[in-house]
């Protein structure tokens, strides 16, 4: 209790601060269902463009801030928690941030093992962040990666959050030290029934490849249907 205590005070902490040098613009897609923020399991962020993101915190409601902190698990990779100051926030932005490599591992199966009835996962299904060029730090295009069917499989209901990032390059480009302060930062955010949407993609898919297939084509298609959309939200060009 006492670390979700710190853990919550933290996070109210992020949202002033975004309040305050950022205006965060944050607008529902699609059906939402009455109480949108309830029952969610899942969150998952895409277009993952800078370690600024909590900076859209200024944008959600304290109950959801509340439950992040009391059951939140994060997957964080290990490069961003050895970080000298940034590792710091990362360890408190949930109840559960657990370190990832990069391949699949004992770490990602630590992450599944820290899912309990009451847990809300946040996970950035790419895996990497955009840099400037519009692809990850290896030159790839950034696709959306399998491990968030492995936690649709672990939870079969309640509600994903799926939140279109506008992008933060405006505000900060990966290697930049310093951010550009007094940015508007666009999110959309859609609300799906994880049950439907099991449904949905076990109905396209044979076996569990096929699923995981299925999803990570859903998720890249939505990405780049409503990405922009977020973009254009706070005036900013999607790239």
């Amino acid at each position: 209790m006492i670390r979700s205590a710190l853990v919550f005070c933290l996070l109210v902490l992020v949202k002033l601060v975004s309040r305050i040098f950022f205006r965060p613009r944050l607008r529902f897609a699609g059906d939402v269902p009455a109480r949108p923020w309830r029952r969610i399991r899942i969150v998952a962020l895409l277009n993952h463009t800078s370690l600024y993101e909590p900076i859209f915190a200024g944008g959600v409601p304290l109950e959801f801030l509340w439950r992040l902190a009391r059951h939140g698990v994060v997957p964080a990779a290990s490069k961003t928690i050895e970080r000298p100051l940034v590792g710091i926030l990362f360890r408190f932005i949930a109840r559960h941030v657990v370190s990832i490599s990069r391949e699949r591992d004992h770490t990602w199966a630590e992450v599944l093992n820290r899912i309990d009835p009451d847990s809300m996962v946040v996970i950035l299904p790419e895996g990497r962040m955009k840099r400037a060029t519009g692809l990850d730090l290896q030159g790839n295009a950034m696709t959306v990666r399998g491990g968030i069917a492995d936690i649709l499989e672990v939870i079969p209901e309640g509600r994903m959050l799926i939140a279109y990032s506008g992008g933060l390059h405006h505000v900060q480009v990966p290697g930049e030290r310093l951010p550009r302060l007094f940015q508007t930062v666009g999110m959309l955010i859609e609300v799906v029934d994880i049950a439907d949407y099991r449904r949905l993609m076990q109905g396209a898919a044979g076996d569990s490849v096929e699923f995981k297939r299925a999803i990570v084509a859903d998720l890249e298609r939505r990405r780049d249907l409503y990405a922009p959309r977020a973009a254009a939200l706070a005036g900013q060009e999607w790239r």
